[in-house]
């Protein structure tokens, strides 16, 4: 009886209605992680004005909630390749959903940031496992596109925020806002019965009959019967797995990857707390600074989709180096002009250098190590990246304090987007595990031809 080999049959499976339901409520969980992490940039200078609280002050929140994300990337990284990824995305999903619609009923900063902190532990846990999930049932031919659309959500999500902040702030308040974030409350029975659980952690296990039941959705002319057996992954080698990133001739490109992470999260947090205000400084109003998010976000949408879809035909490195150069033209060009639809073009090309980027750099890192550790490399790297989060509030909130002009203050920003281009540049791409597979395919195919 021939032995099955499930990473191969998904790798060729064509796109149908089980990957259409992955990728639907990756992209739904995603767009609400977007939503939850925009909505506090949202509502920054209604809180500063009613609570009274200063720049710095109001920084440091976002600069906590990060410290959060990043402490839940990590741990919830770990976590999954323990117990499954399936788990860990509806535990996480509950976190940051819950109490982020809790934070509504907080009356002062301090209670505030304590559900803001929590809520950042399942923020920062999702996004990894959803990656590593949505990575494993890609069908090869389109995994980079696939990954990278289902984070588009992410901007999704934040043009929701920014357009409903716009609509609801003037004539509700802030806290409406915070309790549409409990809508994923009333769907997790529906993402519970949709997403499947990792191949590798079932295979692992040995739930051969789960096994069975989630391929023949990944190609139901397979038709599996309870005899068909499969080929069991690699024994997990013994030692931290967070060791193992740097094993094998992958330290430089670990590192790398953790450096273009955290430059990506300066951008991203940066411009997600801050850019209503510093379009204010830069003389527009709450109204039309609220606007500019939702454009970055359109940039980082569209930036995501055609460039995700070129990594594919031209390589990672060959995208992400220009968007980050592109970004830092851009954002070292916006506080020269006053011309409105100049500085949305401006501000959408920041969109598609910032969370664009990291869009197409979690499908890089994703694919960049086995399936063994993905989980831990991708949580590894979002979590160093976080820390840029944490960061960046802070920081941008001192440099409002510096009374430093409007184009100064994002050249400084600009500065991380340099950084982020250079660490890409020194990624090791031959080290790749997509690149060994590869190399090994063409070997089999080759000696099937003899054959």
């Amino acid at each position: 009886m021939n032995v099955l080999n499930v990473s191969q049959t998904i790798d060729n499976s064509r796109f149908r209605s089980f990957h259409f339901s992955i990728t639907f409520w990756c992209f739904f969980i995603i767009l609400m992680d977007g939503y939850d992490v925009v909505i506090y940039g949202s509502i920054v200078p209604s809180l500063m004005e009613e609570w009274k609280i200063s720049a710095v002050t109001a920084g440091a929140i976002g600069s906590y909630t990060a410290a959060g994300t990043a402490l839940g990337a990590v741990l919830f990284g770990l976590l999954a390749d323990k117990i499954g990824r399936k788990k860990i995305i509806l535990v996480c999903t509950t976190i940051f959903s819950l109490f982020t619609a809790l934070s509504a009923f907080a009356e002062g900063p301090m209670f505030f940031t304590v559900l803001r902190v929590i809520a950042g532990l399942g923020l920062g846990g999702v996004m990894p496992n959803v990656i590593a999930l949505s990575t494993e049932y890609a069908p090869k031919k389109i995994r980079g596109a696939m990954v990278s659309f289902i984070f588009c959500g992410y901007s999704i999500g934040a043009i929701a925020a920014a357009l409903l902040s716009k609509s609801i702030l003037p004539a509700m308040g802030w806290k409406p806002i915070f309790w549409i974030a409990g809508l994923p409350l009333l769907l997790l029975p529906l993402i519970w019965r949709s997403i499947p659980e990792s191949a590798n952690f079932l295979l692992a296990k040995g739930k051969d009959e789960e096994m069975r039941k989630i391929l023949n959705r990944v190609d139901p002319e397979l038709k599996l019967g309870s005899t068909a057996k499969f080929e069991k992954p690699a024994a997990k080698e013994q030692g931290s797995p967070l060791v193992k990133l740097f094993e094998k001739k992958r330290a430089l490109s670990t590192v790398m990857f953790w450096i273009s992470c955290f430059s990506c999260f300066v951008l991203i947090y940066a411009m997600n707390t801050w850019l209503p205000k510093l379009m204010i400084e830069a003389g527009y109003s709450l109204g039309s600074s609220l606007i500019f998010v939702a454009i970055m976000n359109v940039g980082a949408v569209l930036g995501t989709i055609v460039f995700g879809r070129l990594t594919d035909k031209w390589g990672f490195k060959k995208i992400m180096i220009p968007l980050y150069i592109l970004g830092a033209i851009a954002l070292s060009s916006i506080g020269l002009t006053k011309n409105i639809l100049l500085a949305y073009l401006l501000i959408g090309m920041i969109g598609a250098a910032s969370v664009g980027v990291q869009n197409i750099s979690n499908a890089l890192v994703s694919q960049y190590y086995p399936p063994s550790m993905r989980s831990t490399g991708v949580g590894a790297a979002m979590a160093f990246g976080r820390i840029g989060g944490i960061f960046a509030p802070t920081f941008v909130g001192i440099l409002l304090t510096m009374n430093l002009s409007s184009q100064m203050n994002f050249t400084v920003i600009a500065m991380a987007a340099v950084l982020g281009g250079i660490a890409v540049l020194f990624v090791q791409e031959k080290h790749a595990y997509y690149h060994n597979e590869s190399e090994e395919n063409e070997v089999g195919e080759n000696q099937n031809k003899v054959v």
